[in-house]
């Protein structure tokens, strides 16, 4: 006679299935953390960047970008008001503004008086297109090359117009310079490398070697954008689009990037060539920044804050 399998319980089994429930109670928990609180849990970073020419007093630059705002965010927008009062000299806006069709004048309302304060930009993928539907495990996978152009355009010339009417200046595929408190920044830009947007041709040379900073900025920060502002001598890079990695391991970090950049510099504030050093003349800084928001459906971030960046810019060393 064949031995029988029974389809009940045994009690070896049973630490199996406890084991199974307190894993599914630790991961109904923190997704609860990562939906209900760290997606809210907005933060300002600082960082001091070495940049300036020797003897120059600091300069505040406020790095913004990924907030991915749509109108009912009120807590995101209070937030981002309330920015003004570190009153920066100089703000960055890195792109992904938008997530809805009527998000422009609440972007627009929620930089309030940062509208005022010199500024430059550059336009992310999801300033152009709007967010669809997405499984959340593709942000804890490699960039599989899909784009999300096939849904409604959304109103990014109003963006664009908004911000110029206030002074700040476009930086997509576009080369210009402004004097802040007396120092002259020499700038490139490009349009959002992620869709390809990007034309390095056309900001392509040498950083203006008189200017007392230069800066590179673009929203995705793809390797081949890195290395030709870094090739072409800027001080440094101001990137965003990567949200840090969103979805992060404890201790370890970011998993993906959502470009080709690793995920150990997926935020905050690196060299690039990654072993290049200060002062290096082929290299240059990096300031990644994880962004505020995420998209409407995917409002989740573990172990990964939204933030927003001072960076003190000072005198480089002797």
């Amino acid at each position: 006679m064949l031995p029988t399998t029974s389809t009940s319980p045994s009690l070896l089994s049973r630490p199996v299935v406890r084991g199974l429930g307190a894993a599914a109670l630790l991961g109904a928990a923190g997704l609860g953390y990562a939906a209900g609180y760290e997606v809210r849990a907005f933060t300002l970073r600082r960082a001091e960047l070495p940049v300036l020419p020797a003897g120059s007093e600091p300069l505040k630059v406020l790095h913004l970008s990924d907030m991915h705002m749509t109108p009912y965010q009120k807590r995101k927008q209070a937030w981002v008001h309330g920015l003004a009062a570190l009153e920066p000299d100089l703000v960055v806006n890195t792109g992904d503004n938008l997530a809805h069709q009527r998000s422009v004048p609440v972007v627009l309302d929620a930089l309030g008086d940062l509208l005022d304060v010199p500024g430059v930009f550059v336009l992310g993928s999801n300033d152009y297109f709007a967010p669809s539907t997405r499984n959340p495990v593709r942000y804890l996978l490699p960039d599989d090359g899909q784009r999300n152009t096939h849904t409604p355009a959304l109103p990014w010339r109003d963006l664009r117009d908004g911000f110029t009417a206030r002074g700040w200046l476009d930086l997509d595929n576009r080369r210009d310079e402004l004097t802040v408190r007396g120092v002259r920044f020499a700038f490139a830009g490009v349009d959002d490398p992620h869709l390809e947007y990007d034309d390095l041709a056309a900001v392509a040379g040498p950083a203006d070697p008189t200017a007392d900073v230069r800066l590179g900025v673009c929203h995705a920060p793809y390797l081949r954008v890195l290395d030709a502002f870094a090739g072409d001598g800027y001080d440094a890079v101001l990137a965003g689009h990567t949200h840090g990695g969103q979805l992060c391991l404890p201790v370890k970090g970011a998993i993906v990037t959502n470009c080709d950049l690793d995920p150990a510099r997926a935020k905050g504030l690196h060299r690039h060539p990654a072993d290049s050093r200060p002062g290096d003349p082929a290299g240059a800084w990096l300031h990644v920044s994880a962004g505020l928001g995420t998209s409407p459906y995917v409002p989740v971030r573990f172990c990964c804050r939204p933030e927003a960046t001072l960076l003190t810019l000072t005198a480089c060393p002797a």
